[in-house]
């Protein structure tokens, strides 16, 4: 194999992957639109994780985690991206609570009368969803510092990666274990924040890469507006309610904003490197 030939295969490569994140989207939003004739326009999109569109959701979430850990490159972004696929899973794992007939053929009772809650029949499955997150966080994160430990990686970056993961599959952990109904009431949007949260800081890290690295003024714009729009709905997710607006709601609008936004990103990612060459930049986002 020529140079030539290693080189135009790592760009399918990457252009694949950060397509496919982008393409996680539009798989939500194809499950939740085929799943809406059957149970109708819910409060929110992390609503229809108790409709037939569970599978897609889900595996959607975890196909961008295992894009991130491919994509993480080096320096701040590997970082941020390193922790947003740690955090991600949560998001799919960890469903958001519900009141009584809020979804259709969902049969919600809370105990002690609380308005919302994960339903009884559903915590088995969240249950088996964190013991295996966890079991599959520790192999990663031991088999992380091996690598690092060959020098098979930049130690001071995975070092931090380690790290930061490390407390977060500790904190999951001990809530889950010590605290479950306080960690099923808050799991799912503390998880949802901090990745849109953490989106939000790569765009604007990448719309200021260092010369040599720096995006075109068009897309250094563009990648500001995304980081101002997302940081905007991040903020504002935990306010919206459910507020209605005729038959919509605020955090269904919200939550369908933040993912265009999301796509958005990796789109215009994949349009900045969809030729680059050179394996260090290509990997950087």
């Amino acid at each position: 194999m020529t140079e030539r030939d290693a080189s135009t295969s790592l760009q399918r490569t990457y252009r694949y992957l950060r397509l496919a994140i982008a393409g996680s989207v539009v798989v939500v939003f194809a499950a939740i639109l085929v799943t809406m004739p059957r149970v109708g326009l819910l409060p929110s999109l992390s609503h229809y994780y108790y409709t037939p569109a569970n599978t897609m959701f889900v595996g959607a979430l975890m196909a961008v985690s295992v894009s991130f850990f491919a994509l993480s490159g080096r320096g701040v972004e590997r970082v941020l991206l390193d922790v947003a696929a740690v955090v991600v899973p949560l998001v799919a794992i960890v469903p958001t609570q519900i009141s009584p007939g809020s979804v259709p053929g969902i049969d919600t009772s809370c105990p002690g009368g609380a308005g919302s809650c994960v339903p009884a029949s559903f915590r088995a499955a969240v249950d088996t969803g964190i013991l295996t997150y966890l079991i599959v966080g520790v192999i990663v994160l031991v088999l992380a510092a091996m690598l690092a430990a060959f020098g098979e990686v930049d130690r001071a970056g995975a070092a931090l990666s380690i790290t930061i993961s490390g407390v977060i599959v500790i904190a999951v952990w001990l809530t889950w274990w010590l605290a479950e109904d306080a960690f099923l009431a808050g799991a799912h949007l503390v998880a949802a924040v901090a990745f849109f949260g953490i989106i939000a800081a790569v765009a604007v890290i990448t719309a200021f890469a260092p010369t040599g690295r720096a995006a075109p003024r068009w897309l250094k714009g563009a990648y500001i507006a995304i980081a101002a729009a997302l940081a905007l709905v991040v903020v504002g997710m935990p306010l919206y309610g459910p507020l209605h607006t005729g038959d919509l709601f605020g955090v269904f609008i919200g939550e369908v904003l933040a993912l265009v936004l999301f796509a958005a990103f990796w789109i215009l990612q994949s349009i900045q490197f969809w030729r680059v060459d050179d394996p260090s930049i290509i990997a950087r986002v």
